[in-house]
């Protein structure tokens, strides 16, 4: 006996002098993770739009509990939770390593409850009952801007949005808490005790101006509803930075017809065959090689045939000479194609990519789409009458926007960007650096681009996106909807459409630009000028006054020439039961200016500062009317 007493004392204090502290230790040392505050999403003016508000988790250490029926029913009511589905928490058993069925030491009982509610059942002091810190992120305008912001799951992880994209950033990193606890699991108080605090998650700046975002989708949710659509999209941005003011998406319920913001960014995340608002790609090409100017004569018969498909133009018309600023502002398909066989399919697929199509933009937004443009060696004998016109290409209207947006800027491709900088835990600010850009064309092709795409607006097929005091340079397009089973018809016979507008104001010192797409507009007004660019003229003009920005004095395009004033009555138009837009004659009476036909979009106006009435089927639920402060 002796022998094997001194041997244990020999095993204890020389051979494993620390093996039998550890133990204990490890039986009454419990640790804590404290979980890190995800960082906070900013618009430009530090307007908060997604937040991190402090939550409590209930969890129980159900080898403490005595009376698990009876601790359920105080917690059910107050949790709203079945008394029941509690009572099997508080008594849940598990097999240790020696087959026994022992207490689980942590069941969560409710995660994420309001504070004043676990005060409440902090109160009862009920055995085995303890609480975590936690947070739950919150959009303090609702859902304004849910396409963009994205979500996070019950732990905090963002699954969706700039949540996602930026979650390693947002996250931040967890602490911990150690306590010493005595054989029946209570603290002592006096005992070992180890903190390591949380560190916040980095937060996000964006580009985003709250107001701008909120009027946006205001406007595109009143003009889906108008046009009885299916949906509709839209951006805002500064040309000359590509910073994204605004960027959203509504849809139309399929079941109720309600109208609602939806949480897919889709004009990043979709693709779409554009159609005339891609003609520009053609033209600048044809301008940039010297095969073409404004003023150049091409003559355009009604029809024209390439490879087994006959094109024709919108309007029906005979053999007639239009130039090529004619073209544009008209929206010629046949006058297009016949610049896009001069310029031949390389050249037209070059200035595609240099245009940055067929390519993911410097966004990096999840779930960000590509689009297509098919290599020239795929082409079908019909190619160079459709991919000069806009369709048998797939862009997003981000890509569309931004190619507007190289025209405005003098030839020079500007990447867009939504994130200006992060803000670390300690309050540092870290810029975002953007893309350097490319040049596309030269300044001198991009003016005369300018230029002409202004007539689009004052005597083509534009004329419902002018805004009140300002010149814009704009083009409008109108695609059919490719359909599942292939071509352009559906089941019913039917053919669906895309209709878009996409601008720049003021067109002589470009300041902002917007891209407008309505999702299949029911009823026989369909065409980008008469569905898409009323709504283009209501939130440029809201932008212009939201940003100050005054009518320039000077126009960049023109050489620095002095701005003439606008004509009075410029941009006076109305849209014909068949969808077309057509301009009023000086004298005519002016609520054909104002008054569409039945179905026609809620309004063809030129940025009138009246304020929107809306209603309750077609208001976004975003929250409440957003401040008006704002960063230039």
């Amino acid at each position: 006996m002796f022998v094997l007493v001194a041997a244990k004392v020999a095993d204890l204090q020389v051979l494993n002098p620390t093996r039998y502290l550890t133990t204990g230790e490890s039986q009454t040392l419990r640790s804590q993770t404290l979980a890190a505050e995800r960082g906070t999403i900013y618009d430009r003016n530090h307007t908060e739009l997604a937040m991190s508000v402090p939550m409590k988790t209930i969890f129980v250490d159900d080898k403490l509990v005595n009376d698990a029926a009876g601790e359920a029913a105080k917690l059910a009511p107050l949790l709203k939770l079945d008394a029941t589905a509690l009572q099997t928490k508080l008594s849940q058993r598990h097999a240790d390593d020696s087959g026994a069925m022992v207490p689980d030491r942590f069941v969560y009982v409710a995660r994420k409850v309001p504070v004043d509610v676990a005060d409440q059942v902090k109160a009862l002091k009920l055995p085995g009952i303890s609480f975590i810190d936690e947070s739950v992120v919150a959009n303090p305008s609702g859902d304004l801007a849910r396409n963009l912001l994205g979500t996070v799951d019950v732990d905090n992880n963002g699954v969706s949005g700039l949540e996602k994209q930026y979650n390693a950033e947002m996250t931040g990193t967890p602490g911990s808490l150690t306590l010493e606890r005595n054989p029946q699991g209570r603290t002592i108080p006096v005992g070992e005790h180890q903190l390591t605090p949380a560190v916040k998650g980095d937060d996000l700046v964006l580009t985003l101006d709250q107001s701008m975002q909120y009027e946006t989708e205001s406007v595109l949710t009143e003009q889906v509803g108008a046009t009885q659509a299916k949906g509709g999209m839209a951006i805002v941005t500064k040309p000359d930075t590509g910073e994204i003011l605004a960027m959203a998406t509504v849809i139309r319920d399929e079941k109720t017809g309600a109208i609602s913001v939806s949480g897919n960014n889709a004009p990043v995340t979709s693709v779409y065959e554009p159609g005339s608002v891609m003609k520009i790609v053609t033209v600048s090409a044809a301008l940039e090689q010297g095969l073409v100017k404004p003023d150049t004569p091409i003559e355009v018969p009604g029809s024209l045939q390439v490879g087994d498909h006959s094109f024709t133009d919108a309007e029906v018309h005979g053999t007639e000479t239009m130039t090529v600023a004619q073209i544009l502002a008209k929206s010629s398909n046949i006058g297009t194609i016949k610049i896009a066989q001069k310029i031949g399919k390389q050249s037209l697929y070059d200035q595609l990519m240099n245009f940055g199509f067929g390519q993911k933009t410097a966004l990096d937004f999840p779930d960000e789409s590509h689009g297509t443009v098919p290599a020239p060696d795929t082409w079908w004998t019909t190619s160079m009458g459709t991919i000069p016109i806009g369709q048998g290409v797939s862009a997003t209207p981000m890509q569309v926007l931004s190619a507007y947006n190289t025209i405005a800027n003098r030839g020079t491709y500007v990447a867009p960007h939504l994130v200006d900088s992060t803000i670390d835990a300690d309050g540092q600010e870290h810029p975002i650096e953007s893309d350097a850009g490319h040049r596309v064309m030269s300044a001198a092709t991009a003016d005369k681009m300018n230029l002409m795409l202004r007539g689009v607006v004052t005597d083509g097929t534009g004329l419902t996106a002018a805004v009140n005091g300002y010149s814009v340079m704009g083009k409008t397009g109108t695609a059919r909807k490719p359909q599942a089973g292939g071509g352009y018809t559906d089941a019913a016979g039917g053919v669906k459409y895309e209709s878009t507008f996409v601008g720049v104001v003021p067109a002589e010192a470009p300041a902002l630009s917007v891209i407008v797409v309505i999702d299949e507009p029911a009823g026989g007004n369909y065409t980008g000028g008469a569905v898409a660019a009323p709504a283009f003229s209501k939130i440029a003009a809201f932008g212009l006054r939201q940003f100050s920005v005054p009518p320039p004095v000077a126009d960049l395009a023109a050489g620095g020439a002095a701005v003439a004033p606008l004509q009075a009555g410029h941009g006076a138009s109305t849209i014909l039961p068949d969808g077309k837009v057509r301009g009023v004659a000086a004298g005519a009476d002016a609520t054909l200016a104002t008054t569409p036909p039945t179905s026609a979009a809620a309004s063809t106006g030129t940025g009138s500062t009246a304020k929107k009435k809306t209603t309750k089927s077609t208001t976004p639920t975003s929250g409440t009317s957003p401040p008006t402060t704002k960063k230039p």
